[in-house]
């Protein structure tokens, strides 16, 4: 019976192997501009331990690949208004939302490039626009309104215009640090598959700036042991990988990185108050 439950995902992964290389043949290759600027996908999120993870990985074998870069950090900054109106609107589960991020990849300063990022989230599917300019360029943007000057081409204009029209609207500002380690995985067989897993998400809430990650405050997922597990894909999850999951018991969670961050702050805020009282 296991084998032939073997085979029935064997064969689920070659059918859509030939699909997604038939679809990848209509519509062509992307154009290679050094990094992407735009995606439109869909993002799932798991918790999974670690025994959890490395049974995951074990079953799913040749189908995902680490990529070559091991695992590395993501360091991120969040902008909001004072009243905290991205988090809070994010937090309301809209149909549609939005949020603006600095992203680097290691702490960075001067000249490194970061990616200035909005993502946006309708009916399921997110959307994700950035472009890439210097650190010290995306801070005197944020502080002092001054136009990035490195910013090349009629489509990094225009995502910046797009940027530039919700920091006039909101004029929001750094309000927290966010950072995480990750492993990502790529599928050989389905190009626009891409597994993360996350950990050791941490926050700072004061000296908001990428050029450091001291002082940062570990969010607890129940247990240290939990990864975060992300699945992003242009369509649906491979019929064979979906089986995997259902096996080995993984769910989907609601789980927001900066949302249980912000959640937990105000928390704790409220229980100091409270003590203050008594």
């Amino acid at each position: 019976m296991k084998i032939f439950r073997k085979i029935q995902i064997l064969l689920a992964f070659y059918i859509e192997k030939c699909y997604n290389k038939l679809v990848n043949v209509l519509k062509g290759r992307r154009a290679e501009i050094g990094y992407i600027q735009s995606f439109k996908r869909f993002e799932t999120k798991y918790l999974l331990t670690h025994e959890q993870k490395t049974a995951l990985l074990e079953a799913v074998g040749s189908l995902l690949q680490q990529d070559k870069y091991g695992e590395y950090s993501i360091c991120n900054l969040y902008l909001d208004t004072d009243d905290f109106y991205f988090i809070e609107t994010s937090l309301d589960k809209p149909i549609y939302k939005e949020k603006l991020r600095v992203r680097s990849y290691g702490n960075v300063s001067g000249q490194d490039n970061v990616f200035f990022e909005i993502k946006k989230k309708f009916d399921g599917i997110v959307y994700k626009r950035r472009i890439t300019i210097p650190h010290s360029e995306a801070e005197n943007y944020i502080n002092n309104g001054i136009k990035p000057q490195s910013i090349e081409g009629y489509h990094a204009n225009q995502i910046f215009n797009e940027i530039d029209f919700l920091m006039q609207k909101y004029k929001p500002k750094q309000k927290i640090y966010l950072a995480y380690d990750r492993e990502a995985y790529f599928s050989p067989q389905y190009p626009d598959l891409r597994v993360t897993f996350d950990r050791n998400i941490r926050s700072r809430w004061e000296d908001i700036t990428l050029s450091h990650d001291n002082d940062t405050s570990l969010l607890s997922t129940g247990t240290d042991d939990y990864r975060l597990m992300e699945i992003k894909s242009s369509g649906a999850i491979p019929i064979g990988f979906a089986h995997i999951l259902s096996e080995l018991k993984i769910r989907p969670v609601s789980f927001s990185k900066y949302g249980n961050i912000y959640k937990a702050r105000w928390a704790k805020i409220k229980e100091e108050r409270d003590e203050v009282k008594t």
